[in-house]
């Protein structure tokens, strides 16, 4: 028994010694499952053309602000200076926020941003979209059906993003080498 806790105790203790471990699998984990989520959502919200990244597209609006696109009939004209800034911020960082921690640069700040993000969408997607008339849409803890979007996945998300936050790139990073030069 002695050696069965002797050997539990060493593998924990190398455990918590794996600083590297919980930040380079929370940034492979996101780049896996998530990277590819918000960069095809993104490439919806961008305008035709070369431009299209300066002029979001109406799917934008529509994703964004669905109520009121729906009550000024889809005329993106109606919608003031401050919305057209909040929709392309919106969608520049669908692009920018991800490849940051992909890349491990300003990580932390990133992460933060996208939880922010996150919870912007989740927003929208109860309220704006009426995802709150579906109980599988928002999902519950502690019900045994793990697969609700809003409350349990995004979740995940945001407890991954918390962990980049917390812990920062991890040694594989951007950050990492821009932090030895300084």
């Amino acid at each position: 028994m002695t050696a069965l806790l002797n050997l539990y105790r060493s593998v924990t203790d190398m455990l918590e010694k794996a600083d590297w471990l919980l930040p380079t699998l929370a940034r492979f984990l996101f780049a896996a499952i998530l990277l590819m989520y918000f960069w095809v959502s993104g490439l919806t919200k961008i305008g035709e053309g070369f431009f299209g990244i300066f002029s979001p597209s109406t799917g934008a609006y529509v994703q964004i602000f669905p109520r009121m696109m729906e009550a000024v009939g889809y005329d993106t004209d109606q919608f003031s200076f401050f919305h057209g800034i909040f929709v392309l911020a919106g969608t520049w960082a669908e692009f920018i926020l991800p490849a940051l921690i992909v890349l491990g640069l300003f990580t932390r700040l990133a992460a933060l941003g996208m939880i922010g993000f996150v919870a912007l969408q989740s927003l929208t997607d109860l309220y704006g979209h009426n995802g709150w008339e579906d109980p599988s849409v928002i999902g519950g803890w502690f019900d045994r059906i793990p697969d609700g979007i809003i409350l349990d996945q995004r979740a995940f998300w945001v407890f991954a993003l918390l962990v980049l936050v917390i812990k920062g790139a991890g040694p594989i990073s951007f950050d990492r080498a821009l932090s030895k030069r300084t």
